[in-house]
């Protein structure tokens, strides 16, 4: 079973946001609101890219 995560400051009032797991494909990325819908699958580097990116703007 993948253990999907959501930030700790999603807070707790089921607002939408990311869930990331670590999958032997790469890094996992899904809607929390609709796990169903399938996810998108990252390199580890593509995911660090993308933090970054996040993480400077």
């Amino acid at each position: 079973m993948t253990a999907w995560r959501k930030s700790s400051h999603s807070g707790t009032n089921q607002s939408t946001c990311l869930e990331v797991a670590v999958l032997p494909s790469g890094i996992g990325l899904r809607n929390s609101k609709n796990p169903a819908a399938g996810h998108l699958t990252a390199s580890p580097h593509c995911f660090a890219a993308l933090l970054q990116r996040i993480r400077n703007s």
